[in-house]
């Protein structure tokens, strides 16, 4: 595969185009009431440490976003957080919406910091979005920040 996402998003209200990459990942970012600064940086480690490409001898599952210098756009997605009651769904586990929005900018900040900030883009928080995704693979991997507590058998953790 040449190209694991390619990604654009637009407001639908005027169509402007809002962030757009070229090879790399698409973060999809569900934040829950129970987030914290801990499952933040964990998310930040795996989303840019998540070997998912290729390398150079065409091995898979060998490289990172941040081996390869690609890109990474993050979208906020309360609707992860959704819980079905009956056909309709609920999203009481979901964060407010200021505290999330401060959540969002804050894994953003920490993703620039941790990478290279000129290949972190995000969309528009809160905002009505089309997004379009160019999935080569299709590869869709969730992440969930590991449970207080609980043992791990991956000491990268």
């Amino acid at each position: 595969p040449t190209d694991f996402v390619r990604e654009v998003t637009r407001s639908m209200f005027g169509g402007e185009q809002i962030s757009a990459i070229g090879r790399g990942i698409c973060v999809l970012l569900g934040i829950s009431l129970e987030d914290t600064q801990k499952e933040l940086e964990h998310m930040v480690r795996k989303i840019l440490n998540l070997r998912v490409f290729e390398d150079e001898s065409g091995k898979h599952w060998a490289k990172s976003v941040m081996d390869k210098q690609y890109e990474v756009l993050c979208i906020s997605q309360f609707t992860l957080q959704c819980v079905l009651k009956g056909n309709k769904p609920d999203f009481h586990l979901a964060m407010p919406t200021e505290q999330a929005e401060s959540f969002y900018n804050s894994f953003l900040e920490q993703l620039r910091k941790t990478y290279r900030p000129e290949l972190i883009k995000d969309g528009k928080f809160g905002a009505y979005m089309q997004v379009h995704i160019q999935n080569d693979g299709p590869v869709t991997i969730e992440l969930e920040s590991p449970v207080p507590g609980a043992a791990t058998s991956d000491p990268k953790q």
